[in-house]
């Protein structure tokens, strides 16, 4: 029988193992705050537990070695021989991150451990070892071997119902050398009449002999799998010294005792997050609509093969009844791609532990709405953005917590992250009660930059909008958190690839909001099927505002050739879309068409079409991946007559509306 190949695992283990960093993470964080929940201790030594067996199983050594040492400590700290400290919960966290970087090497087809690794490795292993704080840790992994060991295995009952098989573990056994069974004996447990018995229960024991110059690692490794399952002690059959018998313990690696070299490894990587979990509640929905389509298929189906005029009613119920499951089944599976934002929120309490000590300030940190749910590829993009105004409202806003106290503040400040649905989108909400935006130093960088005249006093909406420009930045001197000029202008453009805004509200002395709105999902949207010449375009109908006629003596031409109407008091650039996209035959005069209002980031155009052909859900398809990226048309739809029609980049069409005004 050939060698398993276990690559196509590969992904599902790192998916997990990094599922497991997250939470050994939560748990450090809360252990930090002060919990005294003795169950995140167990919840962390899991964690580590599995990471290290799945790493053994799947030939990832490097990994397995380090997570062995690591949990060895864990194993120290859950049996409370060990406090825990803030040193010991930095320490684990740095363990935790260097693990993170060895599964992305590892998922590359790169060498996990590199010197940053060994380097922690060892001072897990001199923390652990104690009196071997100066062994060194390179040497850990081959320290321990004897002439032989004993071997006292116990099966628990319950072994066997974990898929495990004492059989399977005596051949990888048998495989490092010669083993030999001394006793197996009946268990107390075990029932007194044979009619009793329980074929899916153990009650049997074993008492082990192996030998041969075996390393008490790989001893260790194939019994790696049965924690909480039976019970075992290993003892040396030649004398060892204390040190090489305490190294072995702590440093052995978990190396799966497989007599080939493990099986080249798939090149994904560990944080691709190509796949998705989903519920089982939303599979149940997704059958019982495709249960429905059948139904109602078998229905038309026998109406086509034996259709009379008479028939003509049931036909059209039986279409409606088509489009109503079509339009569930459709929102079940828009359901599967929804997640919630909370597995993005999750990296914020560890961030803004690190600022905190990194920069000497106090911060309280606030998550709501952590279930709001949206689209997989939404959340997948927005991250960056939200890492980067979380870093920013408290390396700049958030004062430290003499400035705070000397304010009239607590000492502490508030960080709030919260998120909610409203209309078509997800919003999400950045705010503190920091300092809130230094309008003197946003101005005077702006005139010494040309971005406004001399003696010019733009309004809090303008300075608050200066902050977005390119390279734009207060800080005296760049640091490794701010100060280049490179930041929010690349949130903005990111939020704004996902067809979102971000806008910013401050007040002097109470803290700013930063507020970012996002489509829920990518895929589907609800749009306006507009006419100009042979064309058709859709307009998003969340950004439409009002549409309406305009008489040709209501538009006002201004310098450089644009064109502004006037709309609830205010002038609006007018955008004729036949220019911009250069369709033809189309209509050229204002009084003939429509104009539709459109609105993105509070900013206002107005659209000239000729005409508006209804309303029409659209299925995105993505322009620059098949054709090329284009100005102003976020994306294509096919329509029902089977033609291609345009989807309008809202915001790129704002932008350019609002250029041609200043012109």
């Amino acid at each position: 029988m050939g060698a398993v190949d276990l690559t196509q695992f590969h992904k599902t283990f790192f998916e997990e193992s990094l599922e497991g960093l997250d939470a050994m993470e939560t748990a450090l964080l809360a252990l930090d705050s002060g919990s005294t929940d003795h169950e995140l201790v167990h919840t962390i030594f899991r964690a580590a537990h599995s990471i290290k067996g799945g790493a053994a199983t799947f030939g990832f050594a490097d990994v397995a070695a380090f997570t062995h040492v690591a949990e060895s400590l864990l194993e120290e700290v859950r049996s409370e021989r060990r406090a825990v400290d803030a040193e010991l919960i930095d320490l684990l966290l740095r363990s935790v991150d260097c693990l993170r970087a060895m599964l992305a090497r590892s998922g590359s087809d790169q060498p996990a451990a590199d010197a940053g690794s060994e380097a922690l490795r060892g001072e897990l292993v001199r923390l652990v070892s104690g009196e071997l704080a100066t062994a060194p840790a390179a040497a850990a992994p081959k320290a321990a071997s004897a002439n032989g060991w004993d071997i006292r295995f116990v099966a628990l009952p319950h072994l066997l119902q974990t898929g495990n098989d004492p059989l399977r573990l005596f051949r990888e056994l048998g495989q490092l050398g010669r083993l030999e069974v001394r006793r197996a004996f009946v268990l107390d447990s075990a029932p007194a009449r044979l009619a009793e018995l329980d074929p899916g229960h153990c009650h049997l024991g074993w008492e082990l002999r192996l030998h041969g110059a075996v390393a008490r690692g790989d001893v260790d490794a194939v019994f790696d799998w049965l924690d909480g399952d039976c019970e075992l002690a290993i003892a040396a059959l030649a004398a060892e010294s204390s040190a090489a018998a305490a190294l072995a313990a702590v440093a052995a690696p978990a190396a799966a005792p497989a007599p080939a070299a493990p099986p080249a490894r798939e090149a994904t990587t560990a944080g691709e997050g190509s796949s998705i979990r989903v519920g089982i509640d939303k599979v149940d929905a997704l059958i019982d609509m495709m249960g429905e389509l059948v139904i109602t298929q078998s229905m038309l189906s026998d109406i086509g093969e034996n259709f009379q005029p008479s028939q003509l009613e049931r036909l059209r119920e039986g279409l409606l009844q088509l489009e109503r499951n079509t339009r569930e089944l459709q929102e079940s599976v828009m359901r599967i791609r929804m997640l919630p934002i909370g597995s993005v929120f999750n990296r914020f309490p560890r961030l803004v532990r690190d600022l905190e000590r990194k920069l000497g300030k106090q911060v309280r940190l606030e998550l709501h709405g952590e279930h709001t749910e949206l689209d997989k590829t939404v959340l997948e993009k927005i991250g960056d953005p939200l890492v980067h105004l979380v870093r920013n409202a408290i390396d700049h806003g958030l004062e430290l917590p003499a400035q705070r106290k000397a304010a009239g503040k607590p000492e502490t400040g508030t960080l709030k992250l919260n998120a909610y649905h409203e209309g078509g989108n997800i919003v999400v909400q950045i705010s503190d009660d920091g300092a809130g935006l230094n309008r003197a130093a946003i101005v005077a960088k702006a005139q010494q930059r040309g971005l406004l005249g001399a003696g010019q006093e733009p309004s809090d909406t303008e300075v608050a909008e200066l902050i977005f420009q390119p390279g734009f930045s207060t800080a005296a001197q760049a640091t490794d958190l701010s100060g280049r000029g490179v930041g929010m202008d690349v949130v903005r453009r990111n939020v704004r690839d996902l067809g979102g805004s971000v806008g910013v509200k401050s007040e002097a002395g109470k803290g700013s909001v930063f507020t970012i709105a996002l489509p829920l999902t990518l895929a589907i949207i609800d749009g306006l099927v507009t006419a100009v010449g042979h064309e058709r375009y859709i307009v998003p109908l969340t950004s439409i505002v009002e549409s309406q006629r305009l008489g040709a003596e209501a538009v006002r031409r201004i310098a450089g050739g644009g064109e502004v109407f006037q709309f609830r008091g205010e002038y609006l650039p007018l955008m004729r879309l036949h220019r911009a996209f250069d369709c033809a035959d189309a209509i050229t005069e204002v009084e003939r068409g429509i104009v539709v209002v459109i609105e993105d980031d509070s900013r206002r155009v107005g659209l000239l079409v000729d005409d508006l052909l209804g309303q029409q859900q659209a299925v995105i398809k993505s322009l620059e991946k098949h054709y090329q990226r284009v100005q102003g048309v976020s994306g294509a739809t096919i329509l029902s007559d089977g033609s291609v029609a345009l989807i309008v980049d809202v915001g790129g069409v704002v932008r350019l509306g609002r250029r041609s005004k200043a012109a």
